[in-house]
């Protein structure tokens, strides 16, 4: 286990530094986690849940907030509509709307729970628009992503076990052929 512990971190390092060096995440900016656990450890999503791994992976991925100063979202499963943990502060931020729910491995998955347990005054909310995200184990986030998504082709394609996809957004283009989008495409 102790191997596989140093890989998982070897590959959520590595896509987070792919973020950071990629410089499209802005302070401020909310960045929407999927992650199955299972996955990572390579079993099917829902079946394997484990704290151990999410641990690793918040850790890392705090150090993504540290750097770059965006706010953490985090996608609880299906069993809980994939509702989202977030920071009080965020749900301010933002005039979000908090929903009454804790979650658990079992019903909002490991990852969630784990987040929920080490923020520092953690909420969780029904829906946002994320500016970016991440998903770890095809777990689903494009309901929680501005318009337009666009995929980031990161060299990092998997941790652990778990298939990686990454995305940001951009604003909509909005006009015709003498619109002028030059300005509006950072």
């Amino acid at each position: 286990m102790a191997d596989f512990n140093y890989k998982l971190k070897e590959d959520i390092a590595a896509v987070v530094n792919e973020w950071i060096t990629s410089e499209l995440l802005h302070k401020g900016d909310l960045f929407v986690i999927g992650c199955s656990t299972s996955e990572v450890a390579g079993k099917h999503i829902g079946t394997s849940g484990s704290e151990e791994i999410a641990a690793i992976i918040f850790t890392e991925l705090s150090k993504l907030k540290q750097r770059t100063g965006i706010h953490l979202v985090f996608q609880c499963c299906e069993h809980l509509n994939r509702v989202l943990v977030v920071e009080k502060e965020t749900l301010q931020l933002y005039q979000l709307e908090e929903v009454s729910v804790i979650p658990v491995p079992t019903a909002g998955g490991s990852m969630a729970s784990y987040a929920y347990k080490n923020m520092t005054n953690p909420v969780v909310v029904e829906t946002i628009k994320a500016h970016a995200g991440i998903d770890i184990g095809e777990t689903m986030i494009g309901m929680h992503l501005k318009h337009v998504a666009v995929p980031q082709r990161f060299e990092s394609r998997f941790i652990g076990d778990a298939r990686v996809s990454s995305a940001r957004t951009r604003p909509k283009l909005i006009g015709g052929e003498r619109a002028n989008y030059v300005n509006s495409l950072s």
